[in-house]
């Protein structure tokens, strides 16, 4: 059971955090261009939309990752080592990322392009004043939060004082 659960955790992340990860990397430059975009807003604003509603459906759905992560660790009786539990306060501090910088930079980013006409109209208005500067910390908080979970997948695979010999 246990190498079922592992097979499914490592799918899961595959697929589900993997997607988040490119799309919070390729937002920030996206978003500066659909902000500054002059005729062509309208497709640079539609690649922003996708990433950001990619962000957002594959992050929900990541979900599932740390849950099969516990009941894998669980079911391996490992829920109690050092590198386990870094690895649990560092996909917390992943989400929270995600959660509290990353997901708020974009919604600021899309409610600017929503109101689009009225940003070029007028450079000083809230949604676009809000975004331009929601967008000057994303690339950074998009790289902690893929950062995160690089070292989390590191110690998945080292695995500190594993006796498989990985």
């Amino acid at each position: 059971m246990a190498k079922l659960l592992l097979s499914l955790h490592v799918l899961a992340s595959v697929l589900f955090i993997g997607p988040v990860a490119v799309a919070v990397s390729m937002f920030p430059p996206r978003a500066r261009a659909a902000l500054a975009a002059g005729p062509d807003q309208a497709s640079a604003a539609a690649s922003v939309r996708l990433l950001h509603r990619i962000t957002q459906v594959y992050a929900l759905l990541g979900i599932a990752v740390p849950v099969m992560g516990v009941g894998t660790a669980q079911a391996m009786d490992i829920l109690g080592q050092v590198w386990l539990i870094v690895s649990i306060v560092l996909t917390v501090l992943a989400a929270g990322a995600l959660l509290l910088f990353v997901l708020p930079a974009q919604q600021a980013t899309i409610d600017a392009l929503d109101a689009a006409d009225s940003a070029r109209k007028d450079p000083e208005a809230s949604e676009h004043t809000r975004a331009v500067g929601a967008l000057r910390l994303l690339p950074m908080t998009a790289g902690v939060f893929n950062l995160l979970w690089a070292v989390v997948v590191v110690l998945m695979v080292v695995r500190p004082g594993s006796t498989t010999g990985a």
